[in-house]
């Protein structure tokens, strides 16, 4: 987009300059759009599955920014030369079955012939205006919660590689085709979110960083309170990384310090790039034990405080 003119209109209220998760653009004082597009690759074998890991990857943006999901359209990019029709029509039953979990209505498509196997969302929802969660809010004090596990791309490349365990391959599945919906729900009954992201592809780090960097703060990380897969740890000390992490490491571990005795393949999983991760989320201090209680209640097991927020510092995640 360097060097390209992009208009501006007072009701759009969020763009994409500060690496917003979605855009907003407001109709009303009361309503506002959320919009929001994503599409992925395969990373398991059943097509049911990816269909709807893909779908709850792409409704994550909208409760990341505090809305509710209301249609959706498939974007669907499928090799009719190499699989047969019946593994798309699967994809997409899917993928219809968390559109509807979340409350939304599919309302069309678009699908093109396409050498490699994509699918995803194209996702509208709505969010009162006074009510937008940015990644740019992020306060002194505030307390950083996570409210999946980490280390989805390391699992990824295990189910890859033929190496992960049925219990290993049935739990990330599990944790990437839940939705962000009750976490974002139990967010925002208990209030005093003050900025917010999902984390996907450029893994906590990366995702952190983007809060940090908008909201100009610090966050001290405490990584023995990062909720992680099971078997991820393990495979990150074999080296079985995917090349994301290795990307995401390059590009951010000049805004990082960590203390010695965090150890370089805990640093790794950090970096790990996630497919339909979690909410990552600065509230309030005050709300943090309401918000907890209320995760802890609708059966959210694995949010946990995993940092907090600093002023400014030379290094922005410690």
């Amino acid at each position: 987009m360097c060097g390209l003119t992009i208009k501006k209109d007072p009701n759009l209220l969020i763009g994409f300059e500060s690496a917003e998760d979605a855009g907003v653009y407001k109709l009303t004082e009361e309503i506002a759009l959320v919009q929001t597009v994503d599409f992925i690759t395969p990373m398991v074998d059943d097509p049911y599955h990816f269909g709807q890991i893909a779908a709850a990857n792409s409704l994550s943006d909208v409760y990341a920014m505090g809305g509710r999901p209301v249609t959706a359209m498939n974007v669907i990019g499928f090799p009719v030369g190499s699989l047969d029709i019946s593994v798309l029509k699967t994809v997409i039953r899917g993928g219809l079955d968390k559109i509807y979990e979340s409350g939304a209505l599919l309302v069309g498509g678009h699908s093109v012939d396409d050498k490699e196997f994509k699918y995803g969302l194209s996702v509208t929802g709505v969010v009162r205006p006074d009510q937008i969660w940015s990644n740019s809010g992020a306060r002194d004090g505030d307390k950083v919660i996570l409210t999946k596990p980490v280390g989805l791309g390391v699992m990824n490349t295990a189910i890859k590689a033929k190496m992960a365990s049925d219990g290993q391959i049935k739990e990330a599945i599990g944790i990437m085709s839940r939705l962000n919906n009750i976490s974002s729900e139990a967010m925002r009954e208990a209030g005093g979110v003050h900025a917010c992201t999902d984390v996907t592809g450029f893994g906590l780090i990366g995702h952190l960083y983007n809060i940090c960097k908008h909201s100009n703060v610090t966050v001290r990380l405490y990584a023995d309170n990062i909720p992680v897969v099971s078997g991820s740890l393990d495979y990150c000390q074999m080296g079985l990384l995917p090349a994301g992490a290795h990307a995401n490491r390059r590009f951010y571990q000049s805004h990082l310090e960590s203390k010695s005795g965090v150890p370089g393949f805990l640093l790794d999983l950090f970096y790990d790039p996630q497919t339909s991760g979690g909410l990552l989320a600065c509230i309030d201090p005050d709300r943090l034990d309401i918000l907890m209680d209320k995760m802890s209640e609708k059966g959210e097991s694995w949010c946990a405080q995993i940092g907090e927020v600093t002023g400014p510092g030379q290094k922005i995640i410690l």
